[in-house]
């Protein structure tokens, strides 16, 4: 069984993320798993992947990932696989019309991660998306919420949806030491109580908020903003318009994530919208109170166990830190449960299901 992981790039994200935990896993298993991206731009993510030396890595070239001249780049590769998991739009439809040219018997699995996206919105991409979701042999969400979605979106069958909750290396995050505070930056102290967010700076995430909060609190509390994107200038110049330049530190995207949650003394994770988001779950798992937004895709996984603040409330957000900050059995309540709930979420039972899925349909 030949199997190859097709996505946009590399660059960064949950799905990306993902592909970066599980692909040594499948190598593990004795599965045969590749990687094909559209655009092979380096990143750490790719880097860290190419050193674990678990798979092949194939890359499309460097052209935008919305060229359609992948369509006839991704034609060879179909025809040495029995199967492509895809991942992400537009590598969703490229692929589909590159089977459709080469007559490729090829099985086509898809992964939804997230119930929210513009595509919704767009009639014309509407009918588009039932249109290619039709040549899917199967369609894993990563959350029952996001399966009800697209099965209402799609109107395609039930029996091609199947539910595999993303996960993650529990070991890796557990076993992860702290750093000292001021390692990290002289903007720190032991005596500072941190905030940490590690999410990209797109339109989904919502930094701004955990940015305003700050101005609600006291000065010792202080924020670690983890992530790259489009929207970082706008953040920074937020953070100098409200004359936080001394308790908020942008570190880029990094590798020592784990390091980064245990050091910090609550894990924030601010948006608009998720799936079923890995922030998340390492957040909850890191032996750190979890704080997220109450939207669609966060309040399946986080209610009952984190704490969920109204969606671009900064005051909520702020009153929810400051208790964390003065009650201790509240604080020690709060990663209990997170702890207990990350539990649920193992990466290596999501491979299983996955190479399940695999098997049935070749």
């Amino acid at each position: 069984m030949k199997i190859v992981h097709i996505i946009n790039s590399l660059a960064s994200g949950g799905a990306e993320k993902l592909l970066l935990d599980t692909l040594p896993i499948y190598k593990e298993k004795g599965i045969v798993v590749d990687l094909l991206v559209l655009n092979g731009t380096s990143s750490p993510f790719m880097q860290a992947l190419k050193e674990t030396a678990c798979c092949s890595i194939y890359s499309l070239g460097l052209n935008s990932v919305y060229n359609p001249i992948q369509v006839f780049k991704l034609i060879p590769f179909l025809k040495k696989y029995e199967i492509a998991h895809v991942h992400l739009f537009p590598t969703q439809y490229w692929v589909v019309l590159a089977k459709l040219l080469s007559f490729s018997k090829i099985k086509l699995i898809l992964t939804e991660h997230n119930s929210t996206n513009p595509r919704l919105e767009n009639r014309f991409i509407a009918v588009l998306d039932r249109l290619f979701y039709r040549f899917y042999d199967k369609v894993i969400c990563v959350s029952n919420e996001i399966s009800n979605t697209f099965k209402n979106y799609t109107g395609i069958r039930e029996s091609k949806f199947v539910v595999i909750e993303n996960g993650i290396d529990l070991i890796k995050i557990h076993e992860a030491k702290p750093y000292f505070k001021n390692e990290i930056s002289n903007l720190f102290s032991a005596k500072d109580f941190i905030m940490i967010q590690v999410a990209r700076f797109d339109k989904q995430k919502d930094q701004e908020t955990v940015i305003h909060s700050l101005t609600y609190l006291r000065e010792n509390v202080k924020l670690i903003l983890v992530g790259e994107g489009v929207f970082k200038t706008k953040c920074r110049e937020l953070v100098q318009e409200l004359k936080l330049q001394e308790r908020v530190l942008f570190l880029g995207q990094r590798m020592d994530v784990p390091q980064l949650l245990k050091t910090a003394d609550v894990v924030v994770l601010s948006s608009r919208y998720e799936g079923l988001s890995l922030s998340s779950i390492e957040g909850m798992a890191s032996g750190k109170p979890f704080v997220a937004s109450d939207v669609p895709g966060l309040q399946e996984i986080v209610s009952g166990a984190g704490i969920l603040f109204k969606q671009g409330d900064a005051k909520e957000l702020a009153n929810t830190i400051e208790r964390l900050l003065t009650d201790e059995v509240y604080y020690q309540e709060t990663v209990n449960s997170c702890l207990k709930r990350s539990e649920q979420f193992e990466i290596q039972l999501m491979v299983e299901k996955h190479i399940h899925l695999y098997q049935t349909i070749v």
